[in-house]
Order: structure tokens, then C-alpha cells, then sequence
């Protein structure tokens, strides 16, 4: 603690001395002693915030793993093809379809039923009623409603009895019609439709008959004979939907190939290699100093230690005798500032020959997946257990410790200000009340001894 020097002054002046500015240097030298809590406090805070960047980009290599390992993930997922999409074309291909060539033949595409009635004006005024049927189903008499005796009246009371089917009033020049649609797809949602309908303001009969019959699709599949009400097919591959658009002209055969998504496999691997190499770029940057010489916050410490080399260890492990045994032979290899490489063409190759074992190196139970999984687990921030985890929580009870420390020191020292505050001004009042007790003294004297001092 540095020395407080006090000038009063003359202690006849009468001037005294600042209070303030001495309780403030009083003050600031019992404060020194909070300067090495507080620094330790800044540095434990700038740990946490490198450490919970560290946790985050941890956690985002978890999720590219986790694409990898999941068994509905990434190489899972199918893509699919046509050799003519002007007779089938490919809407999707599910994670739970195989892998192959199918051949398909269509012969005839499905018809949705529909009917309508012959042409009357929108306004014409009409009784009666009509009847429809939707396949084996109910046959259902619908009536005008005399609040609205029209075709536009017919069709919504043809909605709203849901029968099946779907009514609406198409218009053109020559007049309006009443549509009806099934709404059941293919053979079974065959219309049957009758008409009791008199058109009033003409006084002549209004028939409503069949347009189009329902029919379902017919194709072979792979030389097995099908069928689908829909032209929608989802029943004909497992895990495959497909759209007829056409019949060709000849008896033609449309190959359709169902692979696996190997450009999408390849994606999420150069995602995995480059958030890897993130995180070791961080992990490399806390080996050093910053700009002003200083060393990073994570210098020298274990965590970080245990972060690298554990991540290290883990990408260069080897499993099994197969072909797929390492992520070298997937085309990765390591750099000598711990970052690592990959080689597309390599991995397009080993996706392209070895699938199966690509998939097993990531999913079977202790392989890569499963060990780096664990190893990210180990380590994250999101682990109750993890380095991360474990170091911030560490810092946490340091700096609660140091932050109870100064606040005790300064309220020591907002005591010792209130009561030096007081003594010193009390100390000054007396300074500043001499010259006056002097004048007192002197008065006193001439007084008792007739001696004047200004006349000497």
C-alpha cells in the first residue's frame, strides 16, 4: 500500500486541507488489493466465452455426425430416375426403398367419373331432383331448394349432402352446366346419375348423364400385372411414388433406377470435414498469443489439451478389416496442423463400389460413428459431464469466489471511508478554527496585561 501524504498547510492559515481528496486516496490504496481478483476474473471470463464457442461448434459437429449415423439420415435417402418422363416420372423415393432397376409398362392411365347436365341458362328457374350413386354405394336424391332454384342452388345442396362427389356450374357462351365429379378415383367411384329435373322458365327436361366412366391405372411392374385408382402410384414400388403421364403409342418399357443418394452422402461429409476443421482452428488459435503479445485465454490448459488431442485420436482410429476401415479410405487425411483433407474423387469412388460399407462404418455399433459420437459427447458442452461442461463450471466457482471477495473488500472500505470521512472533518474544523482561538488568546492577554502587540 502506497503512502497518503497530508499538507495541511500553515496550521495559523485557516484554510485546513480537502477532505475529499484525501479519504479518496485513502480509499484508493486499500482498493489495490482487489487488483489481482479483478484481473483473475477477467481472464476466467474470457476462458468461459472461448470455451462456450468451443461447445458450440462442438455441437454443430455432433449434428453433422448424427446426419451420418442416423439410420434415417443422410445414407438412407434414395434418389430416382426415368428413362422417359414422358410416360412416368419419379415424385419421390422414400429412405425405406431398395436400392435397383424396375421395369414398367403402362397400358392405360386412370379416369376420375364425372357427369353433368345438358345446357340451361345460369338464371333458368328449375324443379326436381336428381340422383347419384358412387360405385356399389347408396343411391342419393337430391331436391332443389326452393330458395334457390337454380343449377348454382342444385350444386350446393349437392355439396353440402357429402355424397362423394363434388358439384360445380361450369359457363360458356351456349350457356351453363352442372358438373359433377367423383371423388373417389378410379373404377370404384364409377357414377350412376339420373335427372327429374324440369327446367321452368323453358318448360323442357334437363338430363344429366355420364361424361367420363372411372377407370383404374393398369401397368406391369417388373412383368407383374397391377392396377391403381390413382395415376398418383405409390403401392407399386415399396417406398416409391411415381406419376403416370402417359400411354405410349408402341409397347413401350420405362426403366426406372432407385440409387442411393450418394451426392447428398458426399455433402454432408465435406460439411462433417469442414466443421472439424473449425473447431481445430480454434483449438490451434488458443496455442498462441494475440495481437498485443498477450497469451490466449485457453493457453497452457488441460481442457484444451484434452480437446485436441482426444478429437486427434479419435479421427485416426481404425475399425475392422474391410474395405471402409478408417476415414482415410474415405478420402480424409489429417494435416500437420491437426485440420484435415478431403478427397472428392476418392469418396465418390468408395460411395460408388462400397455403399454398404460406407453405411456401416458410420452406423454399426463400434464403428466410427458410434466412438467419435462419444468422444463429441465426452467433450461437449452439452454433456452434464463433458470437458466443456466441467471447465465452466470450475470457472464459475472460482469467479463467484473472487466476485464474494471484492465485494466484501469494498464494503470493508465504504466503512472505513464513512469513518475517516468523519475524523477528517473534524480534524479539519479544528485546523480551521487556530487563527480565531489565536485573536481569542491575544485579546485575553492585553486585556489582563495591558500590552498591545501592534504597538509592540
Amino acid at each position: 500500500m502506497g503512502a497518503v501524504g497530508l499538507n495541511f498547510g500553515s496550521a495559523t492559515s485557516g484554510a485546513g486541507f480537502d477532505v475529499t481528496s484525501t479519504v479518496n486516496q485513502i480509499v484508493t490504496n486499500l482498493q489495490t488489493v482487489e487488483g489481482p481478483w479483478k484481473a483473475q476474473i477477467t481472464k476466467l471470463t474470457s476462458q468461459d466465452t472461448q470455451l462456450t464457442g468451443l461447445g458450440t461448434q462442438l455441437s454443430t459437429l455432433t449434428t453433422d455426425l448424427r446426419n451420418l449415423t442416423d439410420f434415417t439420415g443422410v445414407l438412407a435417402a434414395k434418389q430416382g430416375s426415368s428413362s422417359d418422363i414422358g410416360v412416368l416420372t419419379l415424385t419421390s423415393a422414400a429412405t425405406s426403398a431398395n436400392a435397383g432397376t424396375h421395369t414398367i409398362t403402362v397400358q392405360n392411365l386412370a379416369q376420375t367419373s364425372t357427369a353433368a347436365s345438358g345446357v340451361v341458362a345460369a338464371t333458368d328457374v328449375l324443379s326436381g331432383s336428381v340422383s347419384i350413386q358412387v360405385g356399389s354405394g347408396t343411391t342419393y336424391t337430391v331436391n332443389i331448394d326452393s330458395a334457390s332454384p337454380t343449377l348454382a342452388g342444385l350444386a350446393a345442396a349437392i355439396n353440402a349432402a357429402s355424397i362423394g362427389v363434388r358439384a360445380t356450374v361450369l359457363t360458356d357462351t351456349k350457356g351453363a352446366r352442372l358438373s359433377i365429379v367423383s371423388s373417389t378415383n378410379g373404377a370404384s367411384g364409377a357414377l350412376t346419375v339420373s335427372s327429374a329435373l324440369t327446367n321452368i322458365s323453358t318448360t323442357s327436361a334437363v338430363f344429366l348423364t355420364q361424361i367420363q366412366a372411372g377407370k383404374d391405372a393398369n401397368m406391369l411392374v417388373d412383368g407383374v400385372q397391377l392396377t391403381s385408382a390413382s395415376n398418383t402410384v405409390t403401392n407399386a414400388i415399396p417406398g416409391v411414388t411415381f406419376q403416370l403421364l402417359s400411354v405410349p403409342a408402341t409397347t413401350e418399357s420405362v426403366q426406372v433406377v432407385i440409387a442411393n443418394d450418394t451426392a447428398s452422402v458426399a455433402l454432408a461429409v465435406n460439411t462433417f470435414v469442414t466443421d472439424y476443421n473449425r473447431v481445430m482452428k480454434a483449438i490451434n488459435a488458443q496455442e498462441g498469443k494475440d495481437s498485443s503479445g498477450n497469451a490466449e485465454p485457453l493457453f497452457g490448459t488441460s481442457v484444451l489439451a484434452r480437446l485436441q488431442e482426444s478429437l486427434q485420436s479419435s479421427l485416426s482410429a481404425a475399425f475392422g478389416s474391410g474395405v471402409v476401415n478408417s476415414t482415410y479410405s474415405l478420402g480424409i487425411t489429417s494435416n500437420r496442423d491437426g485440420t484435415i483433407s478431403l478427397n472428392t474423387d476418392t469418396l465418390t469412388s468408395i460411395l460408388n463400389t462400397n455403399y454398404s460399407e460406407v453405411s456401416g462404418f458410420f452406423q454399426n455399433a463400434g464403428g466410427f460413428g458410434a466412438i467419435f459420437a462419444s468422444t463429441l459427447d465426452d467433450l461437449g458442452g452439452s454433456n452434464s459431464g463433458g470437458a466443456i461442461t466441467l471447465a465452466l463450471s470450475e470457472n464459475k466457482s472460482q469467479e463467484k469466489t473472487l466476485t464474494d471477495d471484492v465485494a466484501n473488500q469494498e464494503a470493508l472500505i465504504a466503512t472505513r471511508k464513512t469513518h475517516l470521512t468523519a475524523e477528517l472533518n473534524a480534524a479539519n474544523q479544528i485546523l480551521q478554527s487556530i487563527p480565531s482561538l489565536i485573536n481569542q488568546v491575544n485579546e485575553m492577554y492585553s486585556a489582563v496585561t495591558g500590552y498591545n502587540s501592534k504597538n509592540g
